[in-house]
């Protein structure tokens, strides 16, 4: 067997357990590889390719795994379906108790729970604060 067939059979290997187990890591011993198979093929002595693979490895697990994951973990995430209120005007359906932890508002025509600091009456104007859940916070409006 050449060196070339091992260093692709490492290669598939690598990328077959990135798939199986994904770990973001596997697919960087498939780059290295790639790398060394390609020395192999122009005919560098088989302690350069090893040393190559290694270095390569080590490069991609240390440098570019970080950059990567960050790039992909690094966006908000789902949003969530009470992010887009935020900021929105209401009216109080139902009276606010903060005690209780009772009330309800009326945002764009859908109901939802909401909670606010200090009691509130029906029919005054809020503004969503956030949310806690699928609760939404809210302050009354200043005239």
């Amino acid at each position: 067997m050449s060196l070339v067939t091992l260093w692709v059979i490492v290669a598939l290997g690598a990328g077959i357990l990135e798939i199986v187990v994904p770990a973001f890591g596997f697919v960087f011993v498939t780059l290295a590889a790639l790398a060394a198979a390609v020395l192999a093929l122009l005919g560098v002595p088989q302690t350069a390719q090893v040393v190559v693979f290694s270095a390569a490895t080590l490069f991609f697990l240390i440098v570019l795994r970080r950059f990567f994951v960050h790039e992909l973990r690094g966006g908000p995430g789902v949003p969530s379906r009470t992010d887009v209120l935020q900021g929105k005007l209401a009216e109080v359906t139902e009276p606010i108790d903060p005690v209780r932890g009772s009330g309800r508002v009326n945002v764009e025509g859908h109901d939802w729970a909401a909670r606010a600091a200090a009691p509130l009456a029906s029919g005054t104007r809020v503004r969503v604060d956030g949310a806690d859940g699928i609760v939404l916070l809210v302050s009354p409006v200043q005239k």
